[in-house]
């Protein structure tokens, strides 16, 4: 899945066109709810060797919000690593590669989308009480 790919999906799935909210970054662009603003999916390009890999080559990533357990076995797998620069424990990276099955990419980011929508709704009703 490319990352013109991921953004089609959204537009589609959720109506949201990604946003590019980094002053000195034009490729980063994150995905974000329409009412809350809240992030749900992150797509930039990250050098080879801050995966693990060799080299200097450039790879597009997405990042996602996902539950632990999860997380624990999808960085067992290849083309997944735990988030680049966000919380390691409920946010992963997939590379947007052949690696992994755009129908894969496309339910994560499905379980994203909600992750980040139920959270935010807890902590509304949780200030309401």
């Amino acid at each position: 899945m490319t990352r013109k790919e991921v953004f089609a999906y959204s537009r589609k799935a959720y109506r949201i066109e990604p946003d590019y909210p980094f002053r000195e970054d034009f490729d980063s662009a994150v995905l974000r709810h329409r009412d809350t603003k809240k992030w749900f999916a992150l797509v930039m390009h990250v050098k080879a060797d801050k995966l693990g890999y060799e080299g200097e080559e450039q790879i597009d990533i997405l990042t996602m919000k996902s539950e632990p357990v999860l997380i624990d076995s999808l960085v067992l797998r290849p083309g997944f690593h735990r988030a680049y620069h966000m919380n390691k424990t409920k946010w992963f990276s997939v590379e947007l590669k052949d690696t992994v099955s755009a129908e894969e990419i496309k339910s994560l980011m499905d379980l994203s989308y909600e992750l980040t929508e139920k959270s935010m709704k807890r902590r509304g009703e949780q200030c309401v009480s």
